[in-house]
């Protein structure tokens, strides 16, 4: 565990007792008052975890009379999602704070569930130490401000040197486009029937894990867009040859099974069993990963950064920018109806000031939005991969920054994994989810590609 390190100002203490001594959760003149906080803890993902219990160790040290309750919600991805959002409907289970996907935050204001953050942001001496994208990644469509970044990454290729290597491919492999990244996969799998020759995350289990982690990657290699100038693009070749691509792997054997691939586990099994253990060659996955194999990981690997490789995803066929990346990452947010803004802000400052965002970080193998942090000896020297894939940011993509993004996402995973079962080919399952994003935006809102 680390050593506690959170501090309050004067001035902000004492306003923060004013405010709780006005609104204690009694109602009948209490100065007792709660804060609830909502994040996910799931398989391999406990840094929140760890570092939310610290916060509310000394948060409520400082603060007496404060009391954090702490609700993980241990939950894959999409369940996590449809979890917080039971929370937020009643006034007696929605959280004060809550652990914010960004491509979460504009649905989520229009469903009512956020306040902004303008007026604290303004008066936090640390803000101006955020980077501009990262600020943007927390805004809403009314340009108001409602999370607070913790980190963000890319996405590239991981691999197992070994097993590259058995496989006859060099250490310093890079594929310059995906038949490239097919023939090693075949290669892998002609050289030991027994290794999963290359994994990308797909199917509804899977969540943002398969539509980012892996469609998105493939469409944006091939030029191709899921959201030009304020419409929905369909009739897309890209996203035909983008399902193309996930039925080769799947049905030459070259990925997972489909009963494997739709395991809600996967992503724990193959970041903590798979790729050490050489039984995957080849994974599409995140900048994070490497947080698992630290000493303070789940699954400490001390040879990792000797056995393991990185390399780009390449574009379709190599065409410029010849690779392709997706960036993300989460936010802190207050809940629409807390009814203690001041301590859910206090506790949000306090959890991502540079101390504690330097050692979320490190520790979940982040790509620092804080400059501070990113200039720190600590940070560019904790891990050999940050430089790489910090690299990745000069072709990364974003998703779409609309509200309606999270149910075109899922049409996505569905279209994935009818393709991936052999339930539809490519072509159905592109007809079929372009006539559902008209039914879920209107075609007024769709363009041809």
């Amino acid at each position: 565990m680390r050593t506690a390190r959170f501090f309050i100002a004067p001035v902000t203490a004492a306003a923060l007792a004013l405010s709780l001594g006005a609104c204690g959760s009694g109602g009948g003149g209490s100065d007792d008052a709660t804060i609830k906080v909502a994040y996910q803890k799931f398989g391999n993902f406990t840094q929140a975890d760890e570092l939310f219990k610290d916060v509310k160790a000394d948060f409520e040290e400082a603060n007496p009379g404060v009391t954090v309750e702490l609700v993980p919600i241990e939950a894959q991805q999409n369940d996590y999602f449809t979890k917080l959002a039971l929370m937020n409907r009643s006034p007696s289970t929605a959280p004060d704070v809550m652990y914010e996907d960004t491509y979460m935050i504009k649905s989520d204001v229009e469903a009512g569930y956020l306040q902004p953050l303008d007026d604290y942001l303004a008066e936090w001496d640390e803000w101006d130490q955020f980077v501009d994208s990262a600020k943007q990644a927390g805004a809403g469509d009314d340009g108001k401000t409602y999370g607070v970044s913790m980190g963000t990454d890319t996405r590239g290729l991981w691999f197992n040197k070994d097993v590259l290597a058995k496989a006859g491919l060099p250490e310093d492999w890079a594929p310059s486009s995906w038949d490239d990244l097919l023939e090693a996969a075949r290669a892998i799998k002609k050289s030991d029937p027994d290794v999963v020759p290359f994994n990308m995350y797909s199917g509804k289990p899977q969540g943002e894990a398969a539509v980012m982690q892996g469609f998105e990657m493939l469409l944006y290699g091939t030029g191709d867009t899921l959201y030009e100038d304020s419409k929905w693009v369909l009739g897309s070749q890209g996203f035909v040859e983008s399902l193309e691509f996930i039925e080769t792997v799947f049905t030459e054997g070259l990925a997972p099974t489909p009963q494997q691939a739709l395991d809600t586990n996967i992503g724990n099994t193959v970041q903590a069993e798979w790729l050490p253990e050489g039984k995957v060659g080849i994974a599409l996955d995140g900048s994070w990963v490497a947080g698992n194999w630290l000493e303070s990981g789940v699954a400490p690997w001390p040879e990792w950064s000797e056995k393991m490789g990185t390399a780009p995803m390449p574009t379709q066929e190599g065409q410029e920018p010849g690779a392709v990346s997706m960036s993300g990452g989460w936010t802190l947010a207050m809940g629409a109806g807390s009814e203690n803004p001041d301590a859910a802000f206090e506790f949000i400052s306090m959890a991502l000031n540079r101390e504690n965002s330097l050692w979320f970080d490190v520790a979940n193998s982040q790509i620092a939005v804080r400059t501070d942090v990113a200039e720190d000896p600590e940070y560019t020297k904790s891990n050999p991969t940050t430089e790489f894939f910090t690299g990745l940011v000069d072709v990364t993509h974003f998703r779409p920054a609309t509200s309606d993004y999270p149910k075109v996402s899922n049409e996505i995973m569905v279209a994935m994994e009818s393709v991936m079962t052999g339930q539809q080919t490519p072509e159905e399952a592109a007809a079929v989810y372009d006539e559902a994003v008209i039914g879920i935006v209107g075609e007024e809102n769709t363009t041809q590609g």
